[in-house]
């Protein structure tokens, strides 16, 4: 008796948070190891697709990075890395857009299905959803030629709004187009973070292969941030590396109108649903500023 009353508290725990996000997008980021364990992946999926039964709009921006790697080494095409970017001519282009099109996008929604959701994959490329342009410029403004890598000029929501409106779940492949009618490979990251700024999703959730930011004294996960504090943590270089795209991400779609955003990892089983329908959560969470959705929550 006592375990079933345990797992009515924890239902009535999340009680504020399905109000709060009823009817609202959730953009999720979905990953590194996330996806290469069955366990995992089947983990997400069950998230993503109980999210949709409880009146949450997820949206569902996918990587595939080793398994584009996995491809081009068979087919004898080295891959070559220029800050984080894998440099891509028109022979690395098809390959990325055959994985991430045509294989990785297609078995997240098989998977999200046979779960019970209702899911539809599409691209950039789709309704000129993703409209790019050749990047140029590294994180530093200095020049850069990656081949076909895209940055992203404008965002068209329309398709998903009608998909996510009418009970359906899109899951999008990081490709965009231009004005030419080029392909172009994009980060996923920076699409999910563009994705929910144009969609004025209430949350953007990124999952990784770390359990979040920590606090460089006690290496303890820091919970909740505000864009103000990931400036400084940066600055002190606490926050480093790989995390600095993550966050400065985050702080880009809260100025395009997201809520709040999260780093969670992936690699915990229902990630997804440990930091958004519980006190705390399991990750860091950033915000523009330190607002409750109810009393009882722990910021």
């Amino acid at each position: 008796m006592q375990d079933i009353i345990k797992k009515a508290k924890i239902l009535i725990e999340a009680l504020p948070y399905i109000q709060a996000l009823n009817g609202k997008t959730v953009v999720i980021k979905y990953g590194g190891n996330a996806m290469i364990s069955e366990e995992l992946k089947n983990s997400v999926m069950e998230d993503i697709t109980l999210l949709k039964y409880i009146g949450v709009n997820p949206v569902v921006v996918h990587g595939g990075g080793p398994e584009i790697s996995r491809t081009l080494k068979q087919l004898n095409i080295e891959s070559e890395f220029v800050n984080g970017l894998r440099k891509t001519d028109r022979a690395t282009m098809e390959v990325a857009q055959m994985v991430l099109v045509g294989k990785t996008n297609k078995e997240i929604v098989s998977l999200i299905n046979q779960k019970g959701g209702k899911a539809v994959g599409i691209c950039g490329i789709d309704d000129d959803m993703i409209e790019c342009k050749k990047l140029t410029l590294d994180g530093e403004n200095h020049d850069i030629d990656l081949g076909f890598v895209g940055e992203i000029v404008n965002i068209n929501p329309h398709m998903l709004e009608v998909l996510s409106h009418n009970g359906y779940i899109p899951v999008v492949a990081p490709i965009g187009v231009d004005k030419n009618g080029h392909s172009f490979n994009i980060n996923a990251d920076t699409v999910a973070g563009e994705l929910a700024g144009a969609l004025k999703a209430e949350k953007l959730i990124l999952l990784t292969d770390v359990e979040g930011v920590k606090s460089s004294k006690d290496q303890k996960i820091i919970n909740a941030l505000t864009m103000d504090e990931v400036h400084n943590l940066i600055q002190d270089n606490t926050v480093n590396g790989g995390m600095i795209p993550k966050v400065l991400g985050c702080v880009r779609a809260l100025e395009n109108g997201v809520t709040r955003t999260h780093i969670i990892d992936g690699r915990i089983p229902h990630c997804i649903l440990l930091e958004i329908f519980t006190n705390k959560g399991i990750g860091t969470m950033i915000m523009k500023e330190k607002v409750l959705y109810y009393d009882k929550e722990q910021l």
